[in-house]
């Protein structure tokens, strides 16, 4: 078991899409080097002061490739630690070199396992520790002190291996969350092109049936065929783009839709208004853009009466027009917490892409939680047509 452990360790890869710098390296690397110049010119009782201001610029300068090159950077400092701490063996230096800035050395050791491989965890862990102990074996500071020393230097690192976790885990958390979106969508889809199928089979039936009797009934059947199969190929391009390569099984259940709006916002106790409004032609959509409009207020509705505090009014808007269909819910309460999207949110903006549409939500102007979506209709409005309504 154990040994299975650190295999999994060894060969597990860095986590993927790191940024190679954004503001924050400019201001911690402009507040060390301000650190290291106050420090030298403040300071009276540096030992080696040229030396310590250039290993201290040194220092200051590695976090910027932290990301990028997390075990380089983690050798390149604790290797330059270890040298001066020899180089004031030799020479015999009556205090430890170097300027209390250095300590920027702690943002390296948090960055190697929230960055690195497994491989470059262990081997600059074993620098890590290297450097620790060797320090703490050429100073006469008390074994407490050095402990102390070792676990302190240790604990960034502790927060970014918490901190990689919690990452991986949100991450693994939203894809299961956009899968289980496609699901739907494909279930969806799926009862779509069944419905078409099997109005193709029962006219191809009738047609066979009425060839010997009525030939011109039959071509009729023959063009609504071809009209049903249409629709059919339209469903499975859209299908096809949508999810590439997903054996999904469907349930022949019909989704809900702009119909069942009317049921839906009629809110449990009563605690919320609902405002409902529905403008344009929406009794043609397309399913799968019928049913991401159901899902779109349902998840909207369902945030506002958990999350809007003091909330009375929501007004939902769903208009149709030519080529796209805007769909709009905002409330009038005021939202608790950092306002971070939830899963839900996030099942809708990937179903929204799936469709080539775009969905955004967030705070108002004033009060309240807003969220507008707009989607396409069909390529060709003009052969869809509505589905079956429970």
């Amino acid at each position: 078991m154990l040994r299975d452990d650190l295999q999994n360790l060894w060969t597990e890869p860095r986590p993927p899409a790191a940024p190679a710098r954004v503001w924050r390296d400019w201001a911690l690397l402009a507040a060390g080097l301000a650190g290291a110049v106050l420090e030298a010119t403040l300071r009276e009782n540096v030992v080696w002061r040229p030396v310590a201001v250039v290993f201290a610029v040194w220092l200051c300068l590695l976090p910027l490739w932290r990301r990028t090159r997390p075990l380089a950077m983690v050798t390149l400092a604790f290797g330059s630690v270890i040298l001066l701490q020899m180089a004031s063996l030799v020479a015999a230096a009556r205090e430890p070199v170097g300027l209390y800035t250095g300590t920027v050395v702690l943002v390296l050791v948090y960055a190697l396992p929230r960055w690195g491989s497994g491989r470059e965890i262990v081997l600059g862990g074993a620098v890590i520790l290297t450097t620790g102990a060797l320090c703490s074996v050429t100073d006469e500071t008390p074994v407490a002190e050095n402990v102390v020393g070792i676990v302190f230097l240790l604990l960034p690192g502790v927060v970014g291996t918490a901190v990689r976790f919690w990452v991986t885990a949100r991450e693994r958390q939203v894809e299961q969350v956009r899968s289980r979106e496609r699901e739907q969508l494909a279930r969806e889809l799926h009862d779509t092109v069944a419905h078409h199928v099997s109005a193709m089979v029962i006219i191809a039936q009738a047609g066979g049936v009425l060839a010997g009797v009525d030939p011109s009934a039959a071509v009729k059947a023959l063009e609504e065929v071809e009209e049903e199969g249409a629709r059919t190929l339209e469903e499975m391009r859209a299908m096809v783009a949508a999810l590439r390569d997903r054996g999904i099984g469907a349930e022949l259940a019909p989704p809900a839709g702009v119909a069942d709006l009317e049921r839906l916002v009629r809110t449990p106790g009563g605690r919320l208004r609902v405002d409902l409004g529905l403008d344009g032609e929406l009794d043609a959509l397309p399913p799968a853009v019928d049913a991401a409009v159901y899902r779109i207020v349902q998840e909207s509705v369902t945030n506002a009466l958990r999350h809007a505090v003091d909330a009375t009014e929501l007004v939902v808007r769903v208009a149709a027009e030519r080529h796209t269909v805007r769909v709009s819910v905002h409330d009038n309460g005021r939202r608790t917490g950092r306002g971070r999207d939830g899963y839900g949110l996030t099942g809708l903006r990937e179903r929204a892409t799936l469709l080539g549409g775009t969905l955004r939500a967030g705070p108002g102007t004033d009060r309240g939680w807003h969220v507008e979506a707009e989607l396409p209709r069909a390529r060709n409005d003009s052969g869809a047509h509505s589905r079956p309504r429970r």
